[in-house]
């Protein structure tokens, strides 16, 4: 007769599971990795309150009004001022293409006004796509400024009030100036859900075919490994295709996202995207024995691809080596080009740069395919 419960029995299911554990390396790995990189991330990488944002200063005249002025932003913390002696020109393409986040213009007679007595403008352009970014160095704008000005002409202990008397800042939010969370959300979305779901479903494409004993049939077919490589991603771009459609209708109508580039440069930074992330899930689908390994493995991509890109937190908010991890994921440059163009009508000349991080995505995942798919054949 069997007893009810046996030691000796859990014993033994207790050591072959930990056999089975040691042997699934990717599933361990899994469990141990992803706590730890979401302590890392969330702890160290991700910051609401982002400082340091880059910053250009168009100023024809160096005097010592715009010399404190500018000292006193960069003492705030938010403002790091890269490109001091830009052109009008210069800094208009320099906010078009989000290297700085801020522009601020100091007029040619800002100093000659000060001296008399008058009220000076200051006028300060935010890149606003991200509302989020520019709300909290834009809020202290003012008081420092005027502060600043009212410490250089000796009278630092004015009151607030006739601080700002002294000083107009004009503020103006480029490309969403209402501050509508959703222009900025909706063109990341359609990055997310293409990731999400392109990744997964390519990343399944040979560890189905293991599964279910048919890799014999396929690898005996007079076929080549790129052959093989294309005949399974090919189908999921037309997948994709009408995922994008549904999106980009979506964020019109319901949304009233603005179209403000040209819809053909969309069409061909998405199918750039979309290429290197099929590519990405054959290349994951290479590395996996099973169908589960390969969602652990998407999953163990898609976290840290999801927190570092700029969708979730302010990009530039994160410190320097996270910026650094963010630009090997492909999510963090098709955000740059769809909000370029939706957001701001940039043109190619003006999104090249992350239009070829993105082919140099799909090159780099087409030749790992194909090298670990070589490697299984033999």
């Amino acid at each position: 007769m069997r007893h009810f419960f046996s030691l000796r029995r859990l014993y033994a299911l207790l050591v072959k599971e930990a056999i089975q554990m040691r042997r699934d390396r990717i599933t361990f790995a899994m469990m141990l990795g992803v706590p730890l990189m979401q302590l890392v991330l969330f702890g160290f990488a991700i910051n609401s309150d982002p400082k340091e944002l880059p910053a250009a200063l168009v100023a024809p005249t160096q005097d010592r009004y715009t010399r404190a002025i500018v000292t006193a932003l960069e003492l705030t913390g938010y403002y790091r001022f890269n490109y001091v002696t830009a052109s009008a020109q210069e800094a208009e393409n320099l906010i078009a293409q989000g290297v700085v986040s801020f522009v601020v213009t100091i007029p040619s007679d800002f100093g000659r006004r000060v001296e008399r007595g008058e009220r000076p403008q200051l006028l300060i352009e935010a890149d606003a796509t991200d509302p989020a970014v520019a709300s909290g160095a834009i809020s202290t704008l003012g008081t420092v400024a005027a502060n600043a000005l009212l410490h250089e002409r000796g009278a630092e202990a004015e009151a607030a009030e006739r601080a700002r008397s002294q000083l107009e800042v004009v503020v103006h939010r480029r490309y969403n100036p209402e501050g509508i969370t959703q222009y900025n959300i909706v063109p990341g979305l359609l990055g997310v859900i293409l990731q999400m779901t392109m990744v997964m479903m390519t990343s399944m494409a040979l560890t189905r075919e293991t599964e279910r004993g048919t890799m014999e049939n396929l690898l005996a077919m007079p076929v080549t490994p790129l052959e093989i490589m294309l005949g399974k991603v090919l189908p999921y771009l037309v997948v994709g295709a009408v995922q994008v459609a549904v999106v980009l209708t979506a964020a019109k109508l319901l949304f009233n996202v603005p179209f403000v580039g040209t819809l053909s440069l969309i069409l061909l930074g998405v199918f750039v995207f979309v290429l290197s992330l099929v590519l990405l899930g054959y290349t994951i689908s290479t590395l996996s024995r099973t169908q589960m390994q390969a969602m652990q493995l998407t999953f163990f991509f898609f976290l840290p691809s999801l927190l570092l890109s700029g969708f979730m937190f302010p990009y530039r908010g994160m410190p320097g080596w996270a910026q650094v991890l963010g630009e090997f994921f492909p999510l963090t440059h098709f955000l740059r080009m769809i909000r370029g163009v939706m957001l701001k009508g940039a043109n190619f000349e003006t999104v090249q740069a992350p239009l070829a991080a993105l082919l140099l995505f799909v090159l780099a995942y087409a030749a790992l395919a194909l090298l670990r798919f070589r490697r299984t054949l033999d």
